[in-house]
């Protein structure tokens, strides 16, 4: 899978063969795996890569993984974004602190790696339902991800491949301002150049394609920032 079709998850864990036993099973699950060894690293790099899922050791050097996931959970752009708190503290109050701080999840070491993919798709659902084949819909748009069609007032839309991954990822989190720059890395992946002036390109293509049998432009430019659908 390309673009926005992989979702992204951020492991962040300071044990370099938990790291790299984690990152072969997530990739193996069909994620786009990016990860960090410290607390600094994780809340630098989900800026920059903006993960669907954050897989979260709760001991880290220096910065805790109980203040990341403070720090990520206060913060209006990050908190929505699902947490799943890995500890070897399995204590009830260990448990409560890490879900009371914001932890969407909490796992016990040592765990099943089985059960932790089935948890990680689990958060998905609710961040990037496309991936797991529910239908998007958005006023009068329909966007259902396995028969790849889009529907506008029940009409079906004729789209291209990158402006139907475009519209995906507006669709997951209405609302949301992308930057160019975030658009390049989900819809197009991080180790593919392409010029930000081709988003705006297929930005139009897709505005076209979803105007093509009348109807508002969805689509809204905030200008210095990027764009969001509504």
């Amino acid at each position: 899978m390309a673009g926005n079709a992989q979702p992204i998850v951020l492991l962040v864990e300071d044990e370099a063969a938990q790291r790299e036993v984690l990152s072969y099973n997530l990739e193996a699950e069909g994620f786009r795996v990016t990860t960090a060894c410290n607390g600094e690293e994780a809340l630098m790099l989900v800026d920059e890569v903006s993960p669907d899922v954050i897989v979260l050791d709760w001991m880290l050097p220096n910065v805790s993984g109980i203040e990341v996931c403070r720090q990520l959970k206060t913060r209006p752009d990050t908190r929505n974004v699902p947490i799943i708190m890995l500890s070897a503290r399995s204590e009830e109050v260990d448990r409560v602190r890490g879900l009371e701080t914001g932890a969407d999840d909490y796992v016990i070491k040592p765990y099943s790696v089985v059960e932790l993919m089935a948890r990680v798709r689990t958060q998905l659902r609710r961040t990037r339902p496309s991936t797991v084949g529910i239908v998007l819909d958005y006023d009068d748009i329909r966007l259902d991800p396995e028969s790849h069609k889009v529907f506008r007032a029940d009409k079906v839309l004729k789209l291209g491949p990158t402006e139907f991954r475009l519209l995906t990822t507006f669709m997951e989190k209405p609302g949301r301002v992308w930057s160019r720059e975030q658009l390049l890395d989900r819809v197009w992946g991080r180790d593919i150049y392409v010029d930000t002036r081709t988003v705006d390109v297929h930005i139009g293509r897709l505005r076209k394609a979803l105007c093509q049998f009348g109807g508002e432009d969805p689509l809204r430019t905030v200008r210095g920032a990027g764009y969001a659908l509504g």
